[in-house]
């Protein structure tokens, strides 16, 4: 419960408070009073851009936090005496609510963790840039080979936008937690400036604030940002937050053109789209800028018009500065080159950007698509509705706001890739739905209430429908095996290089990043061969003993995924850590005996074997009279599959594996060879809550485990007689807990194990070898003297 009330409480109310700090300086800057909701997210963009001014350098990066605390201190300071702002309550609610809506999944789920686990990997390398940049800047001067150096290596040395990352990393700094477990409350306070803005844009409706409010909160929650923030979409919105920021800004903007100083807010606001995207940006900021400057041109001499534009272009690039230097590395770096679909499964439907998409992954049409295009009809004739009474009303930058966010995103549709038409339409998503709701608002005030009350039930009903369904199928991270890693990064930093065989983009990419963390199927600096010469391609598991010796030895530290079917490390390397999900494997910098031969046994099932007594005497001559043999003994891990006697209806089956499809129970029969305390482990993942029973006695239940290919998850350790035993499965299918919706994934074997690879091992002098012939051993070797 405490991270949940750091990450989600003290963060942004932490970021709350400096983002009002640095936006009350920022309106002092510019002598001219900010509409009072647009003080945080102008201050929001004033801590982003600093933050990311200071990390240009490596000499300056670790002034950023202070920087952005004198700023607001100052900001305070300088208000005090002209404080005379009261809150306004129902802005407040906006935001507060849309927090709410974005916190959902994570908060409701129990576990301070984040969303798009084994979906998308792209947000452990956000973490690994934002770990950097904090403290060095784009430097990676001094960094020995790992997969944290090949990830920064391909992105910020590049040219990599960073303005995306600095309120995270603020707040990593200032509060001393991982940003890992920050990564979604920052999503969520982005939504919560989103919605700000989006209230100020209504300011001049001469409507009732709870349904500007109502406005703010449902376009803040477009279905397809909120699909893409639960699918880690910082980027996204982190451009769409500032797009009704800008176009709030224009209307004061212009009116006061004839001093410069005026202008600072409009530019500080166009200034982070471009650290967020680079000069792609000008896409975005286009029509927003064309419209404030054709307002100065036709309300001010030509003189005065050139000079208030000089002057904003001037204030643009001098706090747009750090994306300037970094523009020409960006773009020919060829970062932005991607696959036409990347991680889609098809293009996305160009009515997505209505805001309105009632599936558990916006990759995917919805089932029901009769409802949902009457839907989708209906939102598309109110936001035209709302566009035209705006703009009858005198708000003009609503309509600036809604006209500027579809045309930019359908330009970038008329050429890019679908994955570049995803980014656009989940940008532009909440222009639509806002726009929406203000057409109710007419409807309601010329006396037609009825229709206004069915017009807001219908589009509020259909984005609350499709977040709850997305929230009911997140991907959520599995903390408690991520924070193991995190303490391993901690405990064992400089205790590098060290090796993970699991795939792990989190792990090598962020958490064991001081641990010159390698991933041997990931981003590898050095291959990691194979026995058979061949390097793992990504994604992809493999055990250790199915590693050459040479290239494991290349790492001091092996930090390896617990498992019944996992080899022990060769004997050099000795167990320092074990917690429930890993260990930490250690060699010393000297062997006291060189390893001559590693021989392996057992195979990816099965870690051990009996070996060929001609290979245990070989292996005997081999060390000689001053050498010694080397083995681990452990007795056979017990495969139990599933689905062998039978499935419920609708599950699949298959290789040990069954698929569930709702609620239900599958057992199986084991017969073991002895009595002892044997621990249970499942392999796959599982979305849902399932239950152990042994003999039909419940022994535990587990909810919500995402793996990586290959992985067990322990399940729990019970002590059995020898004989058979009956162990049952029963898989609670989806509930209302977040994450418990969405595909399927497979569930088996289940395996039965009395030791793991924390098995002890056993040295043999070469006149002895024959006592290891027909004993089920892991592996032998042959050391020398």
């Amino acid at each position: 419960m405490l991270p949940l009330l750091v990450d989600w409480i003290l963060f942004p109310l932490v970021l709350g408070v400096l983002s009002l700090g640095c936006g009350l300086l920022l309106e002092r800057a510019a002598g001219s009073r900010i509409p009072g909701v647009l003080v945080l997210p102008c201050g929001f963009a004033v801590l982003t851009l600093a933050a990311q001014a200071a990390t240009m350098t490596s000499a300056t990066a670790r002034t950023a936090v202070p920087v952005v605390i004198v700023l607001a201190a100052l900001g305070f300071i300088l208000s005090f005496r002209g404080w005379d702002r009261r809150p306004d309550g129902w802005a407040l609610a906006a935001a507060v609510g849309v927090f709410a809506a974005y916190a959902a999944p994570i908060v409701l789920s129990g576990r301070a963790t984040f969303a798009g686990y084994i979906k998308l990997d792209d947000d452990s390398t956000f973490l690994a840039m934002t770990d950097r940049v904090m403290e060095h800047g784009r430097s990676i001067a001094g960094l020995p080979p790992s997969s944290y150096l090949a990830t920064l290596g391909t992105n910020i040395t590049k040219g990599y936008p960073l303005a995306t990352f600095m309120p995270l990393g603020v707040g990593h700094k200032l509060l001393g937690v991982d940003a890992a477990w920050l990564f979604q409350p920052c999503l969520a306070l982005m939504a919560a400036m989103l919605s700000l803005s989006l209230y100020a844009l209504t300011a001049r409706l001469a409507a009732p604030k709870a349904l500007r409010a109502l406005a703010a909160f449902v376009g803040a929650q477009a279905a397809l940002l909120y699909g893409y923030a639960l699918w880690g979409g910082i980027k996204e919105l982190a451009t769409a937050w500032t797009l009704p920021l800008i176009a709030a800004l224009v209307p004061t903007a212009a009116r006061a053109a004839g001093r410069p100083r005026a202008l600072l807010p409009l530019a500080a606001a166009s200034a982070v789209p471009l650290g967020v995207l680079s000069v792609g940006a000008v896409l975005w900021l286009g029509p927003a800028i064309a419209v404030a400057l054709l307002i100065v041109v036709r309300a001010r001499p030509p003189r005065e018009a050139l000079r208030a534009a000089a002057t904003f272009t001037g204030f643009c690039a001098l706090l747009a500065l750090p994306t300037i230097v970094s523009a020409h590395a960006f773009l020919s770096s060829g970062i932005v080159q991607f696959s036409p679909l990347a991680n889609l499964a098809k293009p996305l439907s160009p009515a997505q950007i209505l805001g309105i998409w009632p599936t558990g992954d916006f990759r995917f049409d919805p089932p029901r698509a009769g409802p949902v295009d009457v839907l989708l009809a209906v939102t598309a004739a109110a936001a035209a509705l709302g566009v035209y009474w705006a703009w009858r009303r005198g708000a003009w930058e609503l309509a600036l706001f809604v006209g500027g966010a579809v045309v930019s995103c359908f330009v970038i549709y008329s050429f890019s890739t679908p994955w570049i038409d995803a980014k656009a339409l989940a940008t532009a998503s909440p222009a639509l739905p806002l726009a929406a709701v203000v057409g109710a608002i007419p409807l309601l005030q010329t006396g037609r209430r009825l229709e206004g009350m069915v017009l807001l039930v219908l589009l509020v009903g259909g984005v609350i429908w499709s977040n709850v369904v997305q929230a009911h199928d997140a991907w959520l991270a599995p903390r408690a095996q991520l924070v193991e890693l995190e303490r391993i990064g901690d405990q064992f930093a400089g205790d590098g290089p060290a090796l993970m065989t699991e795939y792990q983009p989190y792990g090598v990419r962020h958490f064991l990043r001081r641990l010159d963390g390698e991933g041997a199927s990931e981003l590898r600096i050095r291959p990691v061969f194979l026995r058979d010469g061949q390097t793992l391609p990504k994604g992809i598991y493999a055990n250790v003993d199915a590693f050459r010796l040479d290239a494991l030895l290349v790492y001091r530290t092996l930090v390896l995924r617990r498992s019944p079917v996992e080899s022990r490390p060769p004997s050099v390397y000795k167990l320092v850590w074990q917690k429930r999900f890993y260990e930490v494997w250690q060699r010393p910098d000297r062997q006291s005996r060189p390893i001559l031969e590693h021989l392996p046994l057992g195979n990816d099932t099965q870690p051990v074997a009996e070996p060929s007594c001609a290979d245990v005497l070989r292996l005997a001559k081999l060390a000689g009279s001053g050498g010694v043999l080397a083995t681990v003994i452990r007795p056979p891990a017990i495969s139990v599959p599933l689905g062998e006697s039978g499935t419920p209806p609708g599950w699949g089956s298959g290789a040990g594996e069954v698929v569930p499809a709702g609620e239900g129970t599958v057992s199986a029969t084991a017969n073991l060879p002895a009595r002892g305390r044997y621990s249970v482990w499942l392999g796959g993942s599982f979305r849902d809550r399932v239950e152990l029973t042994v003999d039909g006695r419940r022994v535990v239940a587990r909810r919500n485990q995402l793996n990586n290919a290959s992985q067990f998850t322990p399940l729990a350790r019970v002590g059995l007689g020898s004989g058979a035993h009956v162990f049952a499965l029963r898989y609670g299918g989806p509930d209302f807990h977040p994450g418990s919706g969405g595909p399927q994934f497979p569930m088996g074997p289940l395996v039965l194990g009395r030791t793991t690879a924390d098995a002890p091992v056993t040295y043999v002098p070469p006149a002895k070898a024959r006592t290891l012939c027909g004993r089920n051993l892991d592996w032998i070797e042959a050391l020398g003297s």
